[in-house]
């Protein structure tokens, strides 16, 4: 076991190492100039030429690249060019908040998706059936944005039900109670896609498993209904783990939308709108944590996929 979590935990490596590429290649490649963003239009060429070398742009490209890399693992990400602070600790705390996010908008999607899957897969020619396969299809096919608005205009604005926007009320206490009132609408919203797909996905697994050859000789040999499920729910996890971890990294950097509508102060919205004003070093550190978060997530179901299925090990 410790011989295959090695393994996957070298993969990583190579995996990191081109994602930052491309991450550094692409803020590279965005038109416009940071430094004239900064100094405004009426900074002298001798205060640009300063500003380039003390940023560092005035460097060959490859050798920019590395250096950004290697103070990038040593978690220095560099100063924000319109907050004037540290990357680290604002990059950090927004991904506290999105971490937040992502775990009940996960559990809500777990939840959800094993429900209408296993009711879809197990009664497939019922009524029940394809009212969950509709609603499967119609959290996939709609827009969360478009959700997230409905959600506002009706349950928060018109019905006061919940709060618009934030993580907390700034005239409240700041606990729990509060946050949780403020974390029903997004999470909702941003578990809609997930839960589709989880749904999809486990009710092609179980109906797979269902129709295979040790599902009849259980029966055969008179195992109860509920002792079938079980063994059926048991060859289904290898691929509920992947499809599941798969939705969590989707979470990770997936609910931008999310944020943005909901004004939830994640790594999300931070890089959006740093994007807005051209802050590189925030969207750089940005997107450099979520997609290491993406691939933690992904080699923790893999170890996991290990655990329980030993053919996966050889």
């Amino acid at each position: 076991m410790l011989g295959y979590f090695g393994r996957r935990l070298l993969m990583t490596i190579p995996i990191l190492i081109g994602v930052s590429i491309v991450i550094f290649i692409t803020i590279k490649i965005i038109p416009g100039d940071p430094v004239a963003s900064m100094l405004g239009p009426t900074g002298s060429p001798e205060a640009r030429a300063a500003l380039h070398a003390r940023l560092g742009l005035d460097k060959p490209v490859p050798v920019q690249y590395v250096s950004w890399f290697w103070h990038s693992l040593t978690g220095d990400f560099g100063t924000s060019m319109t907050r004037h602070t540290a990357v680290a600790p604002i990059v950090l705390d927004a991904l506290k908040n999105t971490l937040v996010l992502t775990v009940a908008a996960a559990v809500l999607a777990l939840v959800l998706g094993l429900a209408v899957g296993a009711l879809t897969g197990l009664r497939r020619n019922g009524i029940a059936a394809r009212i969950g396969n509709a609603l499967a299809l119609f959290s996939i096919s709609v827009p969360q944005y478009s959700i997230g608005l409905l959600l506002i205009i009706y349950l928060a604005s018109q019905a006061g039900l919940f709060p618009v926007a934030g993580m907390h009320n700034p005239n409240g206490d700041g606990g729990f109670g509060d946050l949780f009132n403020h974390l029903i609408l997004p999470a909702i919203t941003a578990a809609l896609v997930p839960a589709g797909i989880i749904a999809r996905m486990f009710r092609s697994a179980v109906l797979d498993v269902m129709s295979m050859d040790f599902i009849e000789a259980l029966r055969a040999r008179g195992l109860s209904r509920n002792r079938v499920m079980l063994h059926a729910f048991h060859n289904t996890v290898p691929s509920l783990l992947t499809v599941a971890g798969l939705q969590i990294g989707y979470l990770l950097g997936g609910v931008v939308f999310v944020e943005a509508v909901f004004a939830w102060p994640g790594i999300g919205l931070l890089v959006y709108q740093s994007i807005t004003q051209r802050d590189l070093p925030v969207i750089q550190a940005g997107v450099l944590v979520s997609a290491f978060a993406f691939v933690l997530v992904n080699l923790v179901v893999d170890a996991l996929h290990g655990v329980i299925d030993p053919r996966i090990r050889a």
